[in-house]
């Protein structure tokens, strides 16, 4: 067992890293050194804080977890939580898409599972979590979320094809929502625990959350068709409200230089974009509700998954051939636009206060 303290940021001067525990090695194959069957080892804090920011720093998709928005205070506890979502997610995800695969991501998820309760009950072994316990303590933050994404992943391995927007929404409270509240957590806020009038604004609070994330989750999905079928056997069109099958897909897929088969599938994809919209809408008015320091943070995602979703619509909502994607330069302009808000929101406020 390792003793934690409270994390730095930057990392302060680590020992030698033993050979492999490197961040911008994927987690599955660091499995030999970190994973069930690997020999006991001994990590430090630091070591586990650099492995941790490293993993956060090299591994992202829209935006880095760790943006210059990100306060330099949170910036540890940031890349703890973004680290047990990174294991979490690729042991779920990139074993494979046979029966032998989900097996084996069954039993990751199981392990990764038990090595959160060792966590929460104070005997950390592996870097994530000894990174992550610090963070766990200082901010009470509740074992469910972690739980919640652990069974998301879970699912995955049993549940691969959906037939309403609400079965896909029920996916999304367990993949998505638990991420954002945690976000909330780490930024001082508590989640509701009662029916208590007190609640109702943090109630309101969680609630935006929870659309804004359950939108970009959504996002992601609209973005990811192709890849997602090919790669990992998975559909998350519901089949039911969409009309679509796997059928449909793999037909139209087939005829890619035949316009009359992309209409379907645009015309199918078109109102699951506008639903998302409508959850990204019902979610808008969080930033601001925040404190100014998490306030600028939390406009960045949310604006970032819009620009995606607007990417979607911007190819006429053909993912089944072309997936979107933000370009540097789009993303340094989100990024810009949520500075010069807060700095702004910080100008105005000093001034009138």
């Amino acid at each position: 067992m390792t003793t934690v303290s409270t994390p730095t940021f930057p990392p302060a001067a680590a020992p030698a890293v033993p050979p492999g525990l490197d961040g911008r090695i994927k987690p599955l194959a660091l499995l030999p050194l970190l994973g069930p069957d690997a020999p006991p080892q001994q990590w430090s804090l630091q070591q586990a804080q650099l492995y941790v920011h490293t993993l956060t720093t090299s591994h992202y998709e829209n935006f880095s977890v760790l943006s210059s928005l990100v306060p330099p205070r949170l910036r540890p506890h940031f890349a703890a939580v973004y680290a047990f979502c990174r294991w979490a997610d690729d042991l779920g995800d990139e074993t494979g898409a046979d029966a032998v695969a989900r097996t084996r991501s069954l039993h990751l998820l199981s392990w990764w599972r038990e090595e959160l309760l060792r966590c929460f009950a104070g005997q950390v072994s592996h870097p994530v979590f000894i990174a992550l316990r610090p963070t766990i303590t200082q901010f009470a933050l509740p074992i469910i979320p972690f739980d919640d994404l652990i069974r998301a992943f879970e699912q995955d391995q049993h549940v691969t094809r959906y037939q309403t927007w609400d079965e896909l929404l029920g996916y999304c409270r367990l993949s998505a929502n638990p991420v954002g509240r945690l976000v909330l957590m780490l930024s001082g806020e508590r989640p509701p625990t009662d029916n208590a009038p007190s609640d109702d604004r943090q109630r309101t609070l969680f609630e935006m959350s929870d659309s804004i994330c359950t939108a970009l989750q959504l996002t992601n999905f609209w973005q990811d068709v192709l890849r997602d079928l090919l790669e990992r056997d998975r559909i998350y069109l519901p089949a039911a409200d969409s009309g679509v099958t796997e059928a449909h897909l793999r037909d139209w897929l087939n005829r890619s230089d035949d316009p009359a088969a992309r209409i379907p599938y645009i015309r199918a994809l078109r109102p699951l974009v506008d639903r998302t919209w409508d959850l990204f809408h019902a979610g808008e008015p969080l930033p601001a509700r925040l404190s100014p320091e998490i306030r600028p943070v939390v406009a960045l995602f949310s604006a970032g998954g819009q620009a995606v979703l607007r990417s979607v619509q911007a190819i006429g909502c053909a993912t089944l051939w072309e997936r979107p994607r933000l370009t540097k330069a789009r993303k340094a302009s989100l990024v810009l636009r949520a500075a010069a808000a807060a700095w702004w929101h910080r100008l105005t406020h000093s001034t009138t206060s």
